[in-house]
């Protein structure tokens, strides 16, 4: 197995939003806000080589947005989808699956493009992978998230044929191949996936939106975002004790410095290691 990170480039989310009841005065030493409250946050994806499988978490924004939609979120960075697949040695026909954390547009963007008037696949050869639950929730949103349920990014999957639902499991973790399970977790958005990803005789979490940065490992951390910010917390208590314990390493999709790190215990609770580059694993 081998595993590459994959960047899409960076965009600006609102410093409060992101933070919650945290006061800017303490969020604003870890993520420096511009003048216009919004701070910096990577979109980055896990490349999973494993055997005759070449599986991709996640896509990013995309781009078939309009001028816009992507006015509010000042995209930079040099890097996007298929540049970084190809900087890797792969191509976007080489992919045969994508896990789909969740359905939120910075999340699956990526997972469809625009061929004239007609949106498809990105990856005509790839299996893509949601939940039956939150398959439902994502395609029938409640007023507050459903500006981030996008039906341009969501809908033509299912249209292609190319898209398989995960039952959800009775314990909390599916499996999906021999190295890999899918944890659900709730808080953030109903029936998010996290990959596990055993490599390396290391254990790897893709975090997604549960700990979206090094800076929300402490637990009052919890984005405004998240549609149950209670259950986020009772997550984070259960996830952070596990992975301390065992030693996991946390990947982070939107840290925009740091893509992985371990935890260690302190008097102020449990907190983050130094924050290293996949490569350094």
């Amino acid at each position: 197995m081998q595993l590459y990170t994959i960047n899409t480039g960076y965009f600006k989310l609102d410093g409060g939003a992101m933070f919650g009841v945290v006061p800017k005065q303490i969020w604003n030493k870890l993520q420096p806000a511009d003048e216009k409250n919004l701070c910096n946050w990577a979109m980055r994806c896990l490349l999973v080589e494993d055997g005759d499988k070449l599986i991709l978490v996640d896509t990013g924004i995309g781009d078939k947005q309009d001028e816009k939609f992507f006015g509010h979120y000042y995209l930079s960075g040099n890097a996007n989808l298929q540049s970084s697949l190809k900087q890797n040695g792969f191509d976007i026909s080489d992919v045969t699956d994508v896990i789909l954390t969740h359905l939120h547009f910075d999340h699956c963007g990526g997972a469809i493009k625009r061929e004239g008037e007609k949106l498809v696949p990105t990856f005509p050869n790839a299996t893509y992978w949601s939940n039956g639950k939150h398959w439902e929730w994502a395609t029938k949103p409640n007023e507050r998230e459903k500006a981030s349920f996008l039906k341009e990014n969501i809908l033509p999957i299912e249209q292609s044929g190319q898209l398989k639902l995960i039952s959800e499991p009775d314990y909390g973790v599916a499996d999906f191949s021999s190295n890999i399970k899918l944890r659900f977790v709730y808080g953030h958005t109903d029936a998010m996936m996290l990959p596990q990803i055993n490599y390396k005789g290391r254990t790897i979490v893709y975090m997604a939106d549960l700990l979206p940065s090094i800076a929300h490992i402490p637990l009052p951390y919890i984005m405004a975002y998240d549609m149950f910010p209670l259950k986020t917390l009772e997550e984070k208590k259960l996830f952070l004790t596990e992975a301390l314990e065992n030693n996991y390493v946390l990947y982070f999709e939107h840290d925009p410095v740091s893509e992985i790190c371990t935890l260690m215990q302190t008097e102020r609770g449990i907190r983050n290691g130094e924050g290293r580059s996949l490569s350094e694993l």
